[in-house]
């Protein structure tokens, strides 16, 4: 009787962790491509070669 009231609460607590989880995951929407996050550093050599005469 007393295991099965401990597997019980640790079954119990498992489960509020994971709703726990999923709701902080869930409070932000997944956002798409977001370009600041993905900033260019300048040209590089490539294109420096390619543009030098002009």
């Amino acid at each position: 009787m007393r295991a099965a009231s401990f597997m019980a609460a640790v079954l119990r607590r498992a489960a509020e962790g994971l709703l726990k989880f999923l709701a902080w995951i869930g409070e932000e929407p997944i956002s798409g491509y977001r370009p600041e996050a993905h900033y260019m550093r300048g040209p590089g050599p490539a294109w420096r070669a390619k543009h030098r005469g002009h």
